[in-house]
């Protein structure tokens, strides 16, 4: 049997001015993990929010009770040199943080913000550190990447080199409220194929009119902003959504 379906709603999309008070109350509403996009501007043209932000929404959400429990902080790093800064969401409160396999075919190894060095890091390197440094490791890609690229990183015989999850993007990554593209689904159904225990993320364009493709694919991990945010009644969506992977388990 699959995982467990998990939903992330993407505080993205939630009140800036009441932040803390918008993430207690999603979980409240009953999404298991907190969906937070982080945008450096150079790897995406947008520009969102860093460390001290997490630092700040985390005491308003309790911190899981195991790994992958509810109050995950799920960290997706759309950023250009994802090594520097998994020591500062590490002290922030991140409990997943969630790097694109093209910035780490294309980053430095260096790790701190303020580090320079002249050699390079790779996928498998990121892993291991982020797991070193006492969090859940997590790879994307991006719509234009093939899924391919994961097979040898996900049959890595180092469990330490190996992901925790997987995030196939069904939108390109840089802003919110973008059309779904069912596109991608391919990769999350050769991914669940291939690696049936395995967390598969989807985030992009994700709502009731959407979400039956993707749990049919095989996702599990359900990021959806504006679905949950936007919604007069968060908790029935929440719950709709779940409700769409539970029934598709196999």
């Amino acid at each position: 049997m699959s995982p467990p379906a998990i939903i992330a709603p993407s505080i993205l999309s939630a009140d800036f001015g009441a932040l803390g008070a918008a993430c207690s109350d999603t979980i409240k509403h009953g999404a298991n993990w907190l969906h937070i996009d982080i945008m450096d501007g150079h790897f995406v043209p947008n520009m969102t929010f860093g460390a001290p932000v997490v630092t700040k929404i985390r005491p308003h959400v309790e911190r899981p009770k195991s790994s992958y429990g509810r109050g995950t902080f799920d960290c997706h790093m759309m950023i250009a040199e994802p090594k520097k800064w998994v020591k500062d969401f590490q002290k922030a409160g991140c409990d997943l943080y969630c790097f694109h396999y093209e910035a780490a075919i294309s980053s430095t190894a260096a790790e701190d913000p303020a580090g320079q060095s002249e050699a390079k890091t790779s996928p498998k390197q990121m892993i291991s550190f982020i797991h070193d440094n006492g969090m859940l490791a997590g790879i994307a890609i991006k719509p234009e990447t093939p899924v391919d690229v994961l097979w040898d990183i996900l049959e890595n015989s180092s469990k330490v080199e190996r992901p925790d999850m997987v995030l196939v993007m069904t939108v390109h990554p840089g802003f919110g409220g973008q059309k779904f593209m069912a596109s991608e689904l391919p990769k999350v159904k050769a991914l669940r194929e291939r690696y049936p225990d395995l967390n598969i993320e989807v985030d992009g364009g994700l709502s009731e009119g959407t979400i039956d493709q993707a749990a049919e694919a095989g996702a599990n991990v359900i990021v959806a902003g504006s679905a949950v945010f936007g919604a007069k009644d968060p908790a029935d969506v929440i719950s709709k959504l779940r409700q769409a992977v539970e029934s598709r388990r196999g």
